[in-house]
């Protein structure tokens, strides 16, 4: 009983795993240097869930269907039931080519804006992407390549260069990692992580090696966390209050006129049945702007697809009426605006030896650095050739 309760609040994060010292973290996980048996990582995975981020599945018809549940379509929708419900009387057939009309824009506008958003892909599948698919870990005494989503907290794993971290862990003893946390806070420079710092999942170890204990996995990490916090943004944006504004005025305005219509037509004028209907199904569709989301999907597709052609991810079409109608933009620095990459400016090298010249001061610049650090290679070898192809072509040369 006691390690259930233990279990649940390690899950609700009641316990501080990251500040504590290391030796509490085995405690309170229940676990040693040794690393876990197979038996207990599969307890423990029934407990904590795999190490990997929830995928939302979702009905393709339904948000089909979704792209025609709105105020507009709604007025649409009662105009094309009109026309092949109430239409018939007076020996004449249903208004059949109202019908067909209107049921094609409502198709047209639906999967123009189905497509486009299906296209745009889920935010939280391509933060999935970044983390770790393997992982080395101490299971039975040990140590073993096995896949990253089945990592537990109290597991122990090694981290070494060019390794992405499965999971958020404590580092125990051994040399300090240059750790890569740009994926996590946009800081270019990795940073120098010491045993008993917390490295986080996603981020990218570009120096050392050491072993660190697993303290939480999947949904449960930092980087899980980012994940949850952008899949889950449904707001209500600015151009869906307005058009579901002129919605709502086209109910109202388009019902008044018909109650108004249908007290004089019948009451007063005596028209029949049928042309008292007609004259309410002309009152509908005039009264209804049927083309505008037609129009408004066709132009935020074009918009969302020339923003693809930059790299940029449209999760929300109606968010680039948003964008385009935004007063501040606040973001932050290095390695979301920018290329996260480091570069030379040659301009402000300085050259003191006289038989030298700027080229060659970087290239021996370049072949001093380490190979582990190939940001440094990179950015020297660009800076001295210009083009980032013959830079990479440099780059065997420099090796050298």
């Amino acid at each position: 009983m006691a390690s259930e309760i233990s279990w649940d609040e390690i899950k609700k994060e009641n316990v501080d795993l990251e500040r504590i010292p290391v030796e509490e973290v085995f405690e309170q996980l229940k676990c040693s240097k040794e690393g876990l048996s197979s038996d207990e990582g599969k307890k423990r995975l029934e407990i904590f869930g795999a190490n990997k981020l929830e995928e939302k599945s979702e009905n393709k018809f339904l948000k089909f269907l979704g792209f025609m549940w709105n105020p507009l379509s709604w007025v649409m929708e009662s105009a094309a039931i009109m026309a092949i419900v109430l239409a018939n009387g007076g020996g004449k057939p249903p208004d059949w080519q109202d019908f067909i009309g209107i049921m094609v824009l409502l198709i047209i506008n639906s999967t123009i804006s189905f497509i486009e958003e299906n296209n745009a892909g889920n935010a939280a599948a391509a933060l999935m992407a970044n983390l770790a698919p393997k992982t080395k870990v101490l299971r039975d005494g040990k140590w073993g390549e096995q896949e990253a989503a089945i990592l537990v907290p109290g597991d122990l794993i090694s981290i070494k260069l060019g390794d992405i971290v499965p999971a958020d862990a404590r580092l125990l003893q051994g040399d300090p990692l240059k750790i890569d946390q740009s994926a996590l806070t946009g800081e270019s420079l990795p940073v120098t992580k010491h045993p008993g710092d917390e490295v986080f999942s996603g981020s990218t170890c570009k120096q050392g090696e050491i072993e660190a204990v697993v303290i939480a996995t999947g949904v449960h990490t930092f980087f899980g966390k980012a994940a949850h916090l952008v899949d889950s943004t449904n707001n209500v944006g600015h151009f869906q209050k307005v058009l579901t504004s002129i919605g709502n005025f086209c109910i109202c305005s388009i019902g008044l006129g018909m109650l108004i219509e249908i007290l004089i037509m019948y009451p007063i004028q005596h028209r029949t049945y049928r042309d008292g209907i007609d004259n309410l199904l002309v009152l509908l569709i005039g009264g209804i702007p049927i083309a505008m989301p037609t129009v408004l999907s066709v132009t935020m597709a074009i918009g969302s697809h020339r923003l693809s052609q930059q790299g940029a991810i449209t999760k929300r079409m109606t968010a680039i009426e948003e964008m385009a109608g935004m007063d501040v933009l606040c973001s932050d620095k290095t390695g979301t605006l920018t290329l996260n990459k480091l570069s030379v400016d040659k301009s402000l090298i300085e050259v003191f030896p006289t038989n030298m010249d700027t080229d060659s001061v970087v290239l021996m610049a370049a072949r001093a650095s380490r190979i582990e650090n190939q940001d440094a290679i990179d950015a020297s070898i660009v800076g001295m050739l210009g083009d980032p192809k013959e830079a990479r072509a440099g780059i065997t040369e420099v090796h050298f």
